[in-house]
């Protein structure tokens, strides 16, 4: 009995490039999700600007296709948490998922101690980072090094915390469990926060929950959850968007254009940092930046 060859089935065409937003859910790491949205989206060019640790949710920006080469270039210098901190313990990892280190009974803690604890983390801080956090040493993630049972030290480094605002205080037995609003330079550790204000306050203090609600320009309203992703796999924005909401806008000629296109320099535009270039009919170009008296291209996007 013959059996017929197996007909190839057609191959699923690449997804236009651009960036999605995620409202990424608890108990997933940063690479979980890249390895869904591969899944979903039929490709495997996706990257992510930043990390959230598995217990966070909220705002995590991928690169789809081409514009995986914006996420090195994005200015995601801001971030805005919703915070729950914990006080009356102490973790290993500074959150709710660590081992117990110390408690405490906070219930003599005052409104107002509270309010001079965070006060003082607030404005430019000198922070040192969780010993389970990603920072490298020499080479190696910190984390990584304590998993295998080294005693990690790391240095404090500068961070800015623009807002620490007290939303809401709850007093429970021994314990305080506060509400809070943090925005913060990129590179500031919330449960960092969060145990110095209990350190602060000689209770010892941890992360109850964390939520990411902003990155740079990236907000919550233009997030996705993986569940309506699979419904529906669709773009946050488009290249062009993208670039338009992440960077200054240069707009330039024909001429100009071809120019970007075969990777010559321009005239500079007189912007700082990183910006866009666009052509008369508002497609991005490259990202570019200025030297001197002329622009250089860092990326270019649409190359001819």
């Amino acid at each position: 009995m013959s059996t017929l060859p197996a007909v190839p089935q057609p191959k699923k065409p690449a997804p236009p490039p651009g960036l999605l937003v995620v409202d990424k859910p608890a108990g997933m790491t940063s690479h979980d999700v890249v390895a869904r949205v591969r899944r979903i989206m039929g490709t495997r060019k996706v990257g992510h600007a930043g990390t959230l640790d598995p217990m966070a949710t909220g705002v995590l920006v991928l690169g789809i296709e081409r514009a995986t080469k914006l996420l090195g270039h994005l200015a995601l210098d801001r971030k805005t948490y919703l915070a729950t901190i914990v006080l009356g313990a102490a973790t290993s990892t500074d959150d709710a998922e660590g081992e117990p280190l110390s408690e405490a009974d906070a219930s003599g803690v005052t409104d107002d101690a509270i309010a001079a604890g965070i006060a003082g983390l607030t404005g430019e801080i000198a922070q040192v980072p969780s010993a389970v956090s990603a920072v490298k040493i020499d080479g190696k993630r910190a984390y990584a090094r304590v998993r295998a049972g080294e005693t990690v030290e790391l240095a404090a480094r500068p961070v800015t915390v623009y807002r620490f605002d007290l939303l809401a205080t709850r007093r429970e037995g021994a314990r305080i469990e506060l509400d809070a609003v943090v925005e913060c330079s990129s590179g500031t550790y919330v449960r960092a926060l969060a145990r110095d204000l209990g350190a602060g306050l000689g209770v010892g203090g941890h992360l109850g929950a964390l939520r990411r609600t902003t990155v740079g320009p990236f907000t919550l309203a233009a997030a996705r959850t993986l569940e309506r992703l699979e419904e529906a796999p669709e773009l946050s924005y488009g290249l062009d968007d993208a670039v338009a909401t992440a960077f200054p806008r240069r707009d330039v000629d024909e001429a100009a254009a071809l120019a970007v296109r075969h990777g010559r320099r321009l005239r500079p535009a007189g912007l700082s940092g990183t910006y866009g270039v666009f052509d008369p009919a508002g497609t991005a170009l490259a990202l570019a930046v200025d030297e001197g008296e002329t622009a250089r291209s860092v990326v270019v996007l649409l190359p001819a």
